[in-house]
């Protein structure tokens, strides 16, 4: 049964207002179009455990996690009153706080390759650190992507602000595909600092993917063999498919990664950590600095929050709750006769609709907006999260949503 739009009065006026304040209201892929315009909140008034309450009052299980911030849940009162404890000492000052090394060194002792850590803010100041080093260390110029990395200018292509001097320098290779790298290799040898990918691959409306067997030891030999820095860009896989990280779990061991995302919670925190042989270089020979790189109250959060995903084995529940989510969502896909793709991993499960006919983007926006109007918040664009606040009865929801808003897709999309 189909169900009635939501009331989204405030959330639309708000919009309206902010459009006149700021250039398309708000930034980048929270942008309306890239939900279903109209359907879906755009203005949130607060959040607990697994959901999320926009301005209008409407309350929504939310499968987004703030794009992957939130691994445990919204409003968590130890990770707040740790925060609060720490701005009775100050958090802003001229030089670092204790802390900072506190942090640095509970990195160093959870993730593979970390032997130091250079804390920042957000996962496109860790990439740009870590590019920035793998350059500075083999005295290279290009960079080989795979993935999303952020939103500065050595990995954004083909957008307007960015020279194209800037842009040839990065050049992007598909996952899971080996030959494809040594190609780009080959054909830029002698010049390229360094490799940076998505461990667990996660490209832009297509299907979300572990690692096919050997593939990250395979760019792993590649690295060595050209002599290229091997950067895991680990946002959004840190903390959450493991605690050292996608290279704990599979077992492969870059030179450089980042972190950031689930580290602290939802506060504004990241890092790049690596082997110290490259991470020297960052002391003389390249350059990184911010006013607010070293505030403690994140760094504090972090450290919470490690503490608690350590305690509470929250990685083990997510990976377990996560299995059974994929594999029912497998069967609901299966038995609905919609020509679907489930995928991602147990964190990080995602579904995609197969381009078999004109009506595959038609499909994708009435299930979108069937769940929106069900109060499940996903994203159409963008894989979803697991959090540990969600409970067993969220899921079950979101299951039975998601079964729900397929039937009436394919009652109104059939396959022809």
């Amino acid at each position: 049964m189909e169900k009635e739009q939501l009331n989204l009065t405030k959330s639309l006026a708000m919009y309206e207002e902010a459009q006149k304040l700021s250039p398309g209201g708000l930034m980048g892929i929270r942008r309306p179009y890239n939900f279903v315009s109209g359907e879906y909140p755009i203005f949130l008034n607060k959040g607990y455990k697994g959901h999320i309450i926009d301005v209008d009052g409407n309350d929504y299980i939310d499968m987004l996690c703030a794009y992957g911030p939130i691994i445990l849940g919204y409003d968590e009162k130890e990770i707040n009153e740790a925060v609060i404890k720490q701005m009775d000492s100050g958090f802003c000052f001229s030089l670092v706080q204790p802390i900072q090394n506190e942090l640095q060194k509970r990195l160093v002792k959870l993730i593979p390759c970390a032997e130091m850590a250079i804390l920042v803010k957000t996962g496109s100041d860790a990439t740009l650190v870590a590019t920035r080093i793998a350059r500075g260390y083999t005295d290279k110029k290009k960079i080989l992507r795979c993935g999303y990395h952020g939103w500065h200018d050595w990995c954004v292509e083909t957008h307007g602000g960015v020279p194209d001097e800037i842009s040839k320098l990065t050049i992007e290779f598909p996952y899971g595909d080996l030959h494809a790298l040594e190609e780009a290799l080959k054909n830029n040898k002698g010049d390229v600092a360094g490799i940076i990918i998505t461990p667990v691959g996660h490209p832009t409306n297509q299907p979300v993917m572990a690692p096919p067997e050997g593939y990250l030891q395979g760019v792993r030999a590649l690295a060595d063999q050209y002599k290229a820095v091997l950067i895991f860009d680990e946002i959004r896989t840190g903390f959450r498919v493991a605690m050292g990280g996608a290279q704990e779990r599979y077992g492969v061991t870059p030179d450089l990664a980042t972190f950031g995302k689930a580290m602290a919670n939802g506060y504004a925190i990241s890092a790049c950590v690596g082997k110290s042989e490259f991470m020297q270089v960052a002391e003389k020979k390249v350059f990184v600095s911010s006013t607010f790189f070293p505030n403690s109250l994140e760094m504090v959060a972090a450290m919470k929050c490690i503490d608690i995903l350590e305690r509470e084995k929250v990685i083990d529940d997510i990976w377990r709750r996560g299995e059974n989510f994929l594999n029912k969502l497998t069967k609901i896909v299966g038995d609905s006769g919609i020509p679907a793709l489930v995928s991602g991993i147990p964190p990080m499960p995602y579904l995609t609709f197969d381009k078999v006919d004109q009506y595959y983007g038609e499909r994708r926006t009435c299930f979108y907006t069937e769940a929106i109007r069900r109060n499940l918040f996903i994203q159409p664009y963008h894989h979803w999260y697991i959090a540990y606040r969600h409970t067993n009865e969220d899921l079950d929801y979101a299951l039975d949503t998601i079964e729900e808003a397929l039937a009436i897709t394919k009652k109104r999309y059939p396959v022809k």
